[in-house]
């Protein structure tokens, strides 16, 4: 048993072992973060992407006849990079998955991106640069955490402040250049505007993401694209 171990423990298979713990202990640290919270990915999803883009790594590097001789020798004319180069590709559909709009709010951006940094911490474990993956672990685990209250603390230091308004307005050729040079000369930016059309009332919905001034008076513009000819309804939903 022992000899069997120490043969074990000299050859490739142990170092690709070591590899395939190392992805998924590091997908699970990075997983804990996403999972704690209503996502569509987190802590075993994160696991698998990072063992698995680790397993194809592996593969390969290794994936050919005799990988398990010992002592172990790699081929000169190997081409590592064929499988493992389809992983940056494959990954953005699972990450795509992870995104939701609803209506012109965009949720899971931050998720797919984490999906798709595990998977390069994945192929680097899988290659056996332990400590460039432990470091790329470490940014992605602070940038998560750290940096989503230090981005939360800016955007309450913002002077500006960003509103969702949805407008109910007649269909009439114009109604929404009228509707964004008013906004515009009080000063407020749309970010994005989705429209929606409803043939059968004759009727066009505006959601609008604006980025208003702090100091603007949200009610009163409000009431002025109340006074625009064809406008039916405003409401601010957040």
């Amino acid at each position: 048993m022992e000899a069997w171990f120490e043969s074990f423990r000299n050859s490739i298979q142990y170092e690709m072992l070591l590899r395939l713990l190392l992805a998924a202990l590091l997908g699970g640290i990075v997983g804990m973060e996403r999972g704690s919270g209503d996502r569509p990915a987190g802590f075993r999803t994160h696991i698998l992407v990072c063992a698995g883009s680790a397993l194809l790594m592996l593969v390969s590097l290794y994936g050919f006849d005799g990988f398990d001789a010992v002592p172990f020798k790699y081929p000169n004319n190997r081409d590592s990079s064929r499988i493992a180069a389809q992983v940056v590709s494959g990954i953005g559909f699972l990450g795509a998955g992870t995104i939701l709009h609803e209506g012109i709010t965009v949720r899971g951006l931050t998720t797919a991106a984490s999906l798709w940094m595990i998977s390069a911490i994945g192929l680097a474990s899988g290659a056996g640069m332990y400590f460039i993956s432990v470091v790329a672990t470490v940014i992605t685990y602070i940038t998560l955490t750290t940096f989503h209250s230090l981005e939360k603390r800016y955007a309450v230091n913002s002077k500006s402040d960003r509103k969702y308004v949805r407008i109910v307005a007649t269909d009439s050729p114009g109604i929404i250049s009228q509707v964004a040079s008013y906004l515009a000369l009080n000063g407020i930016k749309v970010k994005t505007i989705n429209i929606k059309n409803n043939s059968a009332k004759n009727q066009i919905v505006l959601e609008m993401y604006l980025k208003i001034n702090k100091e603007l008076d949200l009610a009163t513009v409000m009431n002025g694209v109340q006074q625009i000819e064809g406008i039916q309804s405003i409401e601010n939903v957040g």
